[in-house]
């Protein structure tokens, strides 16, 4: 990087999804004095894993998602990872609550919705589960609220679709939150996106790509980005880096040359929605229906019915089905895959292949599953459901991580990671599901691990709990505090409490 720098910046946010658009609210609330430069090289904000169609916009708040409440060996359920991803989601909400008071997003209906979130099961096996899961989650403060019924009458009036055309004799069940959400993530991106730039200090910049970051000398960042419009490369000189570039980050974690990336690979996993628009149906099924995986398929197999509120009009998406593609981004190369594997992640990458034959035959097996294949799935959920009311969606890429260990020397993770330098001047968000639904928990993490002085000494930490009044206080413990505060932000975001 021999060319001069043409700007000098505080903070620069690779990616202009939700991650960067939540760590950059958060920053410039918390010290509106700071310079900050978004890269993006499509043409807006939003345009990969944040855009509504490409993600399942659940409100992750670990209501209705079974694999987070996986089986001990004794009959038990786990809800420890249940619990982590339920009050991660509550500091989105706060966040939210907090930047609808302001009057930096005007009407939280923009981007929330409420909806039922439902976990739904057939089988006796099944239903034994989830009887034994209600028991234990409702037992919980976090989910008091919870109902449970595997009565066919109850379960027609929660959700018609699901039981219209069923056989009776069939064993079912369900359970329900009422104070679910259904959140366009999208529409979100833009709200945060929209307040930011009319901040001074702010700036975003569209078809730009980012093809070098290195450190330089003085401890800064030179981050080398070409103007897709005129071909045209300058160099932004950043104090801090934040890398949220969804499939991107393994290339620019590798060219930072951090020694903390080094053995992290991603694989790659793409996907397919089924989506009604038909209004009639639509209106006929207001819930978030999650299934139970099947045996050995990995997480993001889920299936699941969900209600979708995208631009006001109100649709249905069922999926998704798993597949692979090369890329690590919807707008990627098919070389993404085979460029990302180097001399030092190579080891981890072939322990993972080694270990994980049966994902890769299941994924395999998605890829070939015929349309007809893929209806009958559809309709274990839906028995009624008529090919000409849905239409073939391709969603999101989802890079899942490959990471070094030292006993497997490699291992493939399902969830969300920060890589950090030691310097803590450049972090990189490796990972997928549950992402956008805990944006607010990861740009919390951020600010923790890289801008601790800061928290401790500038006054920070004051004005993050007016941002996120239950800041250093554990949910899952303190009932009275986590029942408060969701009453609170219920009121604020127009949801059932």
């Amino acid at each position: 990087m021999s060319k001069p720098i043409s700007e000098q910046v505080d903070i620069a946010l690779i990616g202009a999804g939700i991650m960067s658009a939540t760590l950059g609210t958060f920053l410039k609330e918390l010290e509106p004095s700071l310079n900050i430069a978004v890269f993006e090289r499509l043409n807006d904000c939003a345009q990969e894993s944040s855009h509504p169609w490409n993600n399942a916009g659940t409100g992750h708040a670990a209501n209705c998602e079974m694999n987070y409440t996986p089986p001990n060996p004794d009959g038990t359920v786990d809800i420890s990872k249940a619990l982590e991803v339920n009050t991660e989601f509550d500091l989105s909400r706060q966040l939210w609550s907090y930047l609808v008071t302001k009057g930096k997003i005007k009407d939280p209906r923009d981007f929330i919705h409420p909806c039922p979130h439902m976990s739904f099961v057939w089988g006796e096996d099944n239903v034994k589960f989830l009887k034994q899961r209600y028991q234990q989650m409702s037992a919980h403060h976090c989910y008091h609220n919870m109902e449970y019924s595997d009565d066919p009458k109850q379960i027609n009036e929660w959700a018609p679709l699901i039981m219209e055309g069923r056989d009776p004799k069939e064993a079912i069940a369900v359970t329900r939150v009422n104070t679910g959400a259904d959140v366009d993530y999208g529409a979100l991106t833009h709200l945060l996106m929209a307040q930011l730039s009319e901040q001074s200090g702010f700036s975003v910049h569209y078809k730009h790509e980012v093809i070098d970051v290195k450190k330089a000398a003085d401890g800064r960042w030179n981050i080398e980005v070409k103007n897709l419009l005129t071909h045209e490369k300058t160099i932004t000189s950043a104090k801090f880096v934040f890398v949220g570039a969804g499939g991107r980050a393994i290339e620019l974690l590798q060219k930072s040359g951090i020694p903390e990336g080094k053995g992290y690979g991603g694989f790659p996993v793409s996907g397919i929605w089924l989506r009604c628009d038909n209004e009639e149906i639509a209106s006929r099924h207001h819930a978030k229906v999650y299934g139970k995986a099947d045996k050995g398929s990995p997480p993001m197999s889920v299936p699941h019915l969900d209600t979708r509120i995208i631009g006001g009009k109100r649709s249905l998406l069922f999926g998704p089905y798993a597949g692979f593609s090369s890329k690590f981004l919807k707008h990627g190369s098919y070389l993404d895959l085979f460029e990302s594997v180097k001399l030092n992640n190579l080891e981890p990458m072939l322990a993972v292949a080694k270990d994980n034959w049966s994902l890769a035959e299941y994924l395999v097996g998605q890829v070939l599953q015929t349309s007809a294949h893929q209806f009958a799935m559809l309709q274990q959920f839906y028995p009624e459901a008529q090919h000409e009311d849905w239409k073939e969606v391709v969603a999101g890429q989802r890079v899942q991580i490959i990471k070094p260990d030292h006993d497997k020397k490699g291992v493939l993770e399902f969830g969300t990671e920060l890589i950090t330098s030691a310097d803590k001047s450049f972090t990189v968000l490796m990972g997928a599901s549950p992402g956008a639904s805990t944006a607010a928990f990861i740009a919390l993490n951020v600010l923790k691990t890289c801008f601790a002085e800061q928290l401790n000494s500038d006054g920070w930490e004051a004005r993050l709990k007016d941002i996120i009044p239950t800041y250093g206080i554990d949910l899952k413990v303190d009932a009275k505090a986590c029942l408060d505060i969701r009453a609170a932000t219920a009121k604020v975001l127009k949801l059932d409490n």
